[in-house]
């Protein structure tokens, strides 16, 4: 059974997450969030809000105990971008774009079953 949870629009820039979620990728779901809890980055704060999301989604939705699943995927993908514009020499304008990303976390019970 897989139990999914997506946080849509946060803004930041993907690249800046992506090394966060390969380090939560894998793990059990207690390892997870002792990783989040204590990383510095605001990233881990998206992602930790979206794990706690994905635990409820299991155990409200699916009848899961979220404390014995796997994080099977952990992504930052890109979302669309604000373009804004800087005032430039001469009356022109330098396009800005500050960009947004959806963080999405999936848990399973399978690698569990596997590992046992």
């Amino acid at each position: 059974m897989e139990v999914t949870a997506i946080t849509r629009n946060f803004r930041m820039s993907a690249f800046k997450g992506r090394a966060l979620a390969r380090e939560v990728q894998g793990k059990t779901v207690p390892a997870a969030l002792n990783v989040l809890m204590f990383h510095p980055s605001k990233g881990a704060v998206v992602m930790l809000k979206t794990l706690k999301s994905a635990m409820a989604n299991a155990k409200n939705n699916n009848n899961l105990e979220p404390e014995t699943m796997l994080v099977k995927l952990a992504v930052f993908d890109e979302s669309k971008r604000m373009r804004r514009y800087w005032a430039a020499a001469r009356g022109s304008a330098r396009p800005i774009a500050r960009r947004l990303c959806h963080c999405k976390i999936v848990l399973t019970d399978a690698g569990l079953k596997a590992k046992a």
